[in-house]
């Protein structure tokens, strides 16, 4: 009933301030008000009298550190230290992490991954399966795991979080760390500023109890003693909600895997993009790759409508392209992957040969990193896994691998060739080497849709 969005804005703002618990989804445009530390969300269901005494006490526990918080000086910027992070989770017992790499967590995990040995800590193929295997390590151990993941990896979580951990099936406890990618009023990209302001009711749809992690380590430890509570009286997971710049840089040293290849990821498109004929359809994958194809068609000076950048939804570049190849079987489609995105959705690699034809040109730049987020290693560093016996054992017409430019040269021709069915070109390239001063795309996605549809329905 309320005339004016922003006296309901102001109106929120006084309820959580008060520290009151919210309860119930709420509309995108309130929950993306959830920018206080004050505030502990629960999604609206049935509670049993277990979780309504599991609430109160919550509520207690949170209003004590609330009412602790007002003798800390507001106007003082402060930072969590990934190792006093690792240290207050590991003072509530949890010593076991697992996620997907996220550029808001990504000197947390940094510290991870220098302090836990494999076996306490899994890079996991995507945000599903990290719920997945922090299940199996509490039902072994009986002790809280720790995920985490970019809020634009929910999506991922969505089976495991209801069929598998939820209060009514197995009633895992957890904590859940969600980096918060386009939190309202901060600048970013359209895909995550989509993803951020619905990110809170997501949560409270899902039933899930979160809050906003503080940004000094007083204020973490209150917040973990409240989550532990949580976890360990309603058995079910807890979420922290990360904002940007929440953790101080980490300066210690992370062993970096050595790698053999030469070409950087870019200087594998420079090579690449004069092997396109003028009636090529590319699709990008999400992150560095597709920016540094945006730069280089400036640099050659080629127009976008020719490719689709897919600047969200990791690992779903080849179902595009399988998409549009099966639309348009006389045009060549060439998808251009990833390999940590084609290991987050590998179901591809077994759809394409099965149901693609040979118009359909799927080539994997490999250079053994989530490059975008971190650089930490993928399972693709391991040198016993090889991308191409997979992509033979899933069928494809033709499998081939480059790793210098003259190679590639070769090899891509020979891809090209294959009139069977789809084909599958590797290419190796050296672990974190982007530039510093890399762009972005300067078009919207609605403009660069509009334009490659143009483009589809032209030639």
């Amino acid at each position: 009933f309320f005339s004016s969005r922003d006296f309901t804005m102001a109106l929120l703002a006084r309820l959580l301030s008060s520290s009151r618990v919210v309860r119930g989804a709420m509309r995108p445009a309130l929950a993306g008000s959830l920018g206080t530390s004050n505030t502990i969300a629960y999604g609206d269901r049935r509670r049993s009298d277990k979780q309504t005494q599991a609430t109160t006490t919550v509520r207690s526990l949170h209003r004590t550190a609330v009412a602790k918080e007002h003798v800390f000086d507001e106007l003082q910027r402060d930072f969590v230290a990934p190792e006093e992070m690792y240290q207050a989770l590991n003072s509530i017992g949890i010593s076991f992490f697992t996620g997907v790499p996220d550029s808001l967590l990504k000197d947390f995990c940094a510290y991870v991954t220098a302090n836990t040995t494999p076996d306490k800590h899994v890079i996991a193929a995507n945000e599903g399966t990290a719920i997945s295997i922090a299940t199996g390590h509490y039902l072994a151990t009986g002790k809280f795991p720790c995920v985490y993941l970019q809020n634009s990896g929910l999506g991922n979580c969505v089976n495991p979080l209801l069929s598998l951990v939820h209060q009514d099936v197995y009633s895992i406890p957890m904590l859940i760390l969600i980096g918060w990618r386009g939190e309202p009023g901060k600048k970013d990209e359209p895909q995550h500023r989509v993803q951020g302001e619905l990110t809170p009711s997501l949560l409270a749809s899902l039933g899930l109890a979160f809050q906003v992690m503080p940004d000094y380590i007083e204020g973490v430890e209150r917040t973990l003693q409240t989550a532990k509570q949580h976890m360990s009286v309603s058995n079910e997971p807890y979420v922290l909600l990360v904002k940007r710049q929440t953790f101080s840089k980490f300066e210690g040293e992370v062993d970096e895997f050595k790698s053999k290849y030469e070409l950087s990821r870019e200087q594998v498109l420079e090579t690449l993009i004069p092997l396109f004929h003028e009636k090529d359809v590319i699709v990008g994958t999400t992150g560095m790759l597709s920016r540094e194809l945006f730069e280089q068609r400036v640099r050659f000076g080629h127009s976008h409508e020719k490719d689709l950048l897919t600047v969200g939804s990791m690992g779903h570049a080849p179902a595009i392209g399988l998409g549009i190849s099966l639309a348009r079987p006389r045009r060549r489609v060439i998808v251009l992957d990833g390999d940590g995105a084609a290991l987050m959705h590998m179901g591809n690699m077994g759809t394409i040969p099965a149901c693609g034809h040979s118009n359909l040109k799927h080539v994997l730049i490999n250079n053994q990193a989530h490059d975008s987020v971190g650089g930490q290693p993928t399972v693709a560093s391991n040198d016993s896994f090889s991308f191409t016996k997979i992509a033979e054992g899933c069928g494809y017409h033709g499998v081939f691998r480059a790793e210098t430019r003259e190679e590639i040269a070769t090899q891509f021709e020979n891809m090209m060739n294959v009139s069977t069915g789809p084909a599958f070109l590797e290419i190796m390239a050296r672990p974190n080497a982007s530039r510093k001063d890399l762009g972005r795309p300067t078009r919207s996605p609605l403009e660069n849709r509009n334009d490659f549809m143009s483009f589809l329905e032209r030639i």
